[in-house]
């Protein structure tokens, strides 16, 4: 049962993350006009303050000792701050230089990417319907490179940088708040040394655009805060293939938004590729599935197997066996 409720919460956090993920192109243009490094800035240290309070609260500090004794965890953590670091700061340039399309394409090929990246860098094999969405992947950014007049690189630095972000989450196996409160703390001392060089400057937009600004911009920390949690939480209660099937709720929000909010243009070249990408992904998924459906089936064929072979208890001296004529 407790197993059960676990998958549940897992899953339902993972909804309410790639949901809010999805959303969040609304957010960044509010933040005007304050650019995406300032922006980004303000993110890594608001969120430590929002995340270190919700520790005060539930009073779990345990885990830091724990973390400092063990550095190849560091590593990672710091691995992870970087990689996400560099996706916040592209995602939140991109939203806000109408490039929001471009971005929901990163995300729709990050789980084409995480495969290659199982491929190259774990020496994992494929089967041949993952090949061909591969392939159907790689023509779809051939196709958006020449109707783009140049690769998508926004595209492809999303889903690489938050696929290798993935695997640091699922290699590190920490909570989602205790992750977060360390991949934040790494990144904590750079972001308040640019933001103190920027007021130093007369540059900063947080004193300089009034109160209202400046709350927006200390609640992207609780924006950023919020959907990584749930996300952590995700990332070690769900098997990697579910929570590869929910991602794709924050492109496809990301993309409705692109073209009916932000009337972002859609040639026919980028519908092109855009089909492509989504039959590969439509390949993935009826894969997964049907993997899946095997291996259930393979489980209770051997589990009943094992039950019809395993010996009967011998019946007790002086007592009948079981079912035995008397």
């Amino acid at each position: 049962m407790k197993g059960i409720n676990e998958q549940r919460a897992g899953l339902l956090s993972g909804i309410g993350a790639y949901g809010l993920w999805g959303l969040v192109p609304l957010f960044w243009p509010l933040l005007k006009p304050a650019g995406a490094i300032e922006i980004l800035a303000h993110r890594m240290v608001w969120s430590l303050g929002f995340v270190a309070v919700a520790l005060l609260v539930l009073r779990r500090w345990s885990w830091i000792g724990e973390l400092v004794r063990q550095p190849r965890k560091l590593g990672l953590i710091s691995v992870a701050a970087a990689t996400i670091t560099v996706n916040w700061g592209l995602y939140i340039w991109s939203v806000n230089n109408g490039h929001v399309v471009e971005a929901s394409l990163g995300y729709f090929i990050n789980p084409l990417v995480t495969i290659a990246m199982g491929v190259l860098i774990l020496g994992e094999r494929l089967r041949p319907v993952q090949w061909v969405a591969v392939g159907t992947g790689f023509a779809a950014v051939l196709v958006l490179a020449i109707g783009y007049g140049r690769p998508p690189w926004i595209s492809l630095v999303l889903a690489f940088s938050f696929a290798t972000y993935g695997l640091m989450k699922k290699k590190v196996d920490m909570g989602g708040l205790e992750s977060l409160t360390a991949e934040t703390a790494v990144m904590f001392v750079p972001a308040l040394g640019y933001l103190l060089w920027l007021g130093a400057r007369g540059e900063s937009t947080f004193t300089s655009d009034g109160v209202g600004h400046a709350a927006l911009l200390a609640s992207a920390g609780l924006v950023t805060a919020v959907p990584l949690v749930l996300f952590g939480a995700a990332a070690i209660r769900v098997p990697l293939s579910t929570l590869g099937l929910l991602q794709y709720l924050a492109p496809v929000f990301q993309f409705m938004l692109g073209i009916l909010y932000f009337h972002e243009a859609m040639p026919p070249e980028r519908w092109a590729g855009f089909a492509l990408v989504w039959l590969a992904l439509t390949l993935l998924t009826w894969d997964a599935f049907r993997t899946a459906r095997r291996t259930r089936i393979q489980v209770r064929e051997a589990r009943e197997a094992a039950q019809r072979q395993a010996p009967r208890p011998n019946p007790p001296a002086g007592e009948p066996a079981p079912h035995a004529q008397i």
